[in-house]
């Protein structure tokens, strides 16, 4: 990769480093370009400004996501599918802190309100239709299950210290513990009918 796309993607990753750690109301723009090793304005005719560059980062961190952590394949049973798939989210997110922090700094900082005109909504419709076909379910039973299993993949992550205090355990062994039970109880919510 070298010009324009070499340029892009070294904004991107500077990107996504420093809006993880400081979200889109602290994250600067001159750090951003000093790490990417380009000019600052590179960032506005890429992205037209932080808030798209915020956005656009998001966006690449939920392509990775999707290339490093697909559904589970082969003949499995709707309750091994569902442990199979918090599991592998939660190894995804072990090792990529960064986009939950991402999440969480557009949570805490945009909220909900462009949920409609995100351009990441299409991606999240076909995840929502993946996820039904592979357990046979109707994507309006599919879309909140699929959010509770992300959210038993990703909330020991998020939160590390609760889930330290609340299983009286350090920290790594917290997180081990709370994705066991996690990957057991998920095949509860596959429920009798699947």
């Amino acid at each position: 990769m070298t010009g324009p796309e070499a340029t892009k993607r070294a904004l991107l990753d500077a990107g996504r480093a420093e809006f993880a750690r400081h979200g889109l109301a602290g994250a600067r723009t001159d750090r951003i370009a000093a790490h990417a090793g380009v000019n600052k304005q590179r960032i506005y005719a890429y992205f037209g400004n932080k808030e798209g560059m915020f956005h656009a980062v998001l966006a690449d961190a939920l392509d990775s996501l999707l290339g490093v952590v697909p559904y589970p394949e082969g003949d499995l049973t709707p309750p091994q599918f569902l442990s199979a798939y918090v599991q592998a989210v939660s190894d995804y997110h072990a090792q990529h802190p960064d986009l939950l922090r991402l999440l969480q700094w557009e949570g805490l900082e945009l909220g909900a309100s462009e949920r409609t005109t995100d351009s990441r909504s299409g991606y999240y419709r076909d995840k929502v239709a993946s996820f039904a076909e592979h357990l046979r379910l109707d994507p309006e039973e599919a879309a909140p299950l699929l959010f509770g299993v992300i959210g038993l993949a990703a909330w020991p992550h998020v939160v590390p210290q609760l889930a330290a205090l609340i299983l009286d355990k350090e920290a790594d062994q917290s997180q081990e513990a709370a994705m066991d039970w996690a990957c057991r109880h998920v095949r509860a919510l596959a429920g009798p009918d699947l």
